[in-house]
């Protein structure tokens, strides 16, 4: 590897975090009633796993799609 090459790798893609609306709150309500998945949700409102998770687990929904 050459320096240059290197310090490409090294960089990271500087994360670009978007407020949660109202509508996306509701959405989120809504899928997790419906049981969908966290995956399901997270790609519908075009976020990722770990924030869908964290802002259901800050609003209290359950995001258990068993049964």
């Amino acid at each position: 590897f050459s320096k240059k090459r290197t310090r490409d790798l090294a960089k990271k893609k500087k994360a670009i975090r978007r407020a949660w609306t109202s509508s996306d709150v509701r959405e989120l309500k809504s899928l997790a009633k419906k049981k969908a998945g966290v995956g399901k949700i997270s790609k519908a409102l075009k976020r990722t796993i770990g924030a869908t998770a964290a802002k259901a687990h800050q609003l209290g929904v359950s995001l258990d799609s068993r049964g």
